[in-house]
């Protein structure tokens, strides 16, 4: 099984998430262009002006009304993206196939970002339950997905900590599992949201800079 999970379903992992992100783009481009309003506002200057906003801590009046959401937003996403990049485990498996290596995170920062990416997605689950403006847009799949988005790390976090009471190899395939299950629900769920985030925002920021001559943020 672990020559399994950790051989060809990570090659179907990465095919279907690559393959998913072509397939999605590509389509997004041609509803834009059949829709004939897109292309003709869009604006580099003001589609940067708006994602450098968006994407600094506090740089738009929402994210200042809610800073302690804000707060734990950016370390959620931060810690999500860069924690499976530089994790060592990782950096070392990229080695062995690809001959790739880089710098790899220090074990104990390696394991607080992972707890990091825990506790923000516990927080996220319960805000989908108490906060009604949310509640209200939430069905099964949003805590469905949310649950896969941070299973690999509590499955990592576990398989780290190598307690007495659970099997190693056991919890480690189920870490491989559910990390390649992650990285192909990516194109085709609201996970799909770090693909659209920057057409998206580079968008708004065009129809309001160049055509409202308004700030979008």
């Amino acid at each position: 099984m672990y020559e399994f999970v950790s051989g060809p379903l990570v090659w179907i992992a990465f095919v279907g998430l690559i393959g998913g992100v072509i397939y999605k783009l590509a389509t997004v481009l041609r509803l834009a262009q059949r829709e004939g309003s897109v292309f003709p506002t869009w604006s580099a200057k003001f589609g940067v002006r708006s994602v450098l906003h968006w994407i600094v801590p506090f740089g738009s009046r929402n994210m200042r009304m809610r800073p302690l959401f804000t707060l734990i937003s950016f370390a959620f996403h931060l810690c999500l993206l860069l924690t499976p990049l530089l994790v060592m485990g990782h950096a070392v498996l990229w080695e062995r196939a690809w001959g790739i290596s880089w710098w790899s995170l220090p074990a104990w920062l390696a394991d607080v970002m992972t707890l990091v990416v825990i506790f923000g997605g516990a927080f996220f689950f319960l805000r989908r339950i108490a906060a009604p403006e949310v509640r209200n847009v939430s069905g099964w799949q949003d805590f469905l997905l949310l649950l896969l988005v941070v299973s690999p790390f509590v499955t990592g976090y576990v398989a780290h900590q190598q307690p007495a009471w659970l099997p190693y190899e056991t919890v480690l395939v189920l870490h491989i599992v559910c990390g390649a299950l992650w990285l192909l629900a990516i194109p085709f769920t609201r996970l799909s949201h770090v693909l659209w985030f920057f057409l998206a925002r580079s968008y708004m920021g065009s129809e309001f800079g160049e055509v409202r001559n308004a700030r979008d943020w």
